[in-house]
């Protein structure tokens, strides 16, 4: 008789196919998709739970608990309170005193970073385009210091209401929000396509960073955390616009971060790879577009959750990241170096 632990929502995705019951069960899943496991191979150390956000929608939570109730023949399993995998490890006080405004910050990276930095005690300005995911967002970090703003980081008013929100004092900035485009090549790529992913992309970050600068410079100090992307180091990772808009904000890092290191304000970018939750495709992508990239794509070597992303860019932020500046954060789990 083995001892084999019980598959749950919390075991890995490699635990689950490696496993005689769940292997065939997931199996199963992916085939009425018309996929084959190869396509799990770069979660394969994510739990299963995981499946639930990447699917932005497509995958109910009960799905997974049906699964865990297949495998277990029919019986809910015990839980074992030990923790596997990377456990996402909170330091008290580290933003203790200090306003950090992050954009995009009711979901995916952006959520992951505003609730690492609220629970390490820093007062967060939390801007999203959606009044309800903000809502959502700030009953779910009660007792911390959380201000929410709805806005758009391509309008001047929104931006102006951000910084009056923020107030005098404005410590940091994490630039989150973004786009993805349709994965069209260049001469494909249509104006409407273009101007949407470089204004949120590159403008909008361009926007928000200028208005914060005025506080910082006063207050000799400050710490900016630009999103870029692997597409902002390859050419092979996304269509035109959204490389090109990400190639400009590592630019516009290395410019900012040349001009006002002196001055004790620090800007760094953040290259994320394949992330779980992600920004969603397009609804229509461009064929010749994706049959170039996709061979490519398949190379990553991992994905990582929103709270690893969180966890790159919470650091730069930080007094941690003292003595970085100007640098290019790959986290990516090595696909940079391939």
């Amino acid at each position: 008789m083995t001892n084999t632990p019980p598959l749950t929502a919390q075991s890995t995705i490699g635990t689950w196919l490696s496993h005689p019951v769940g292997g065939e069960l997931i199996r199963g899943l992916l085939a009425q998709a018309g996929v084959g496991d190869d396509a799990l191979a770069p979660v394969s150390g994510l739990p299963l739970q995981q499946l639930v956000a990447m699917s932005q929608g497509k995958m109910p939570q009960s799905v997974v608990d049906d699964l865990v109730l297949q495998a277990n023949g029919g019986v809910v399993p015990e839980v074992s309170d030990e923790p596997t995998g990377w456990v996402e490890k909170i330091t008290p006080g580290r933003f203790a005193g200090e306003t950090v405004i992050v954009t995009g910050a009711a979901s995916g990276i952006g959520r992951a970073t505003t609730n690492r930095i609220a629970r390490e005690g820093g007062r967060v300005v939390a801007v999203d385009i959606s009044a309800q995911r903000l809502a959502e967002l700030a009953a779910s970090l009660p007792g911390t210091e959380l201000v929410t703003v709805a806005g758009d980081v391509t309008r001047q008013d929104d931006i102006d209401a951000v910084v009056a929100a923020a107030g005098d004092r404005i410590d940091a900035l994490a630039n989150v929000a973004g786009v993805n485009d349709d994965f069209s090549p260049l001469h494909e790529t249509t104006d409407d396509m273009w101007d949407r992913v470089i204004e949120i992309n590159l403008t909008g970050s361009f926007k928000l960073t200028r208005a914060v600068l005025p506080a910082m410079l006063a207050a000799g100090r400050g710490s900016i955390v630009n999103v870029s992307s692997e597409a902002g180091l390859r050419g092979n990772a996304s269509g035109n616009a959204y490389t090109v808009s990400k190639h400009g904000v590592i630019g516009m890092t290395r410019s900012a971060a040349f001009m006002y290191g002196p001055d004790g304000i620090r800007v760094n970018a953040v290259a994320p790879g394949g992330v779980a939750t992600g920004i969603p495709m397009a609804a229509h992508p461009s064929e010749r577009g994706l049959a170039r990239l996709t061979p490519f794509q398949r190379q990553i070597p991992s994905i990582a959750t929103a709270e690893q992303l969180a966890a790159s860019i919470t650091f730069l932020l930080s007094d941690d990241g003292v003595n970085i500046n100007g640098a290019v954060l790959t986290s990516d789990g090595g696909w940079s170096v391939q």
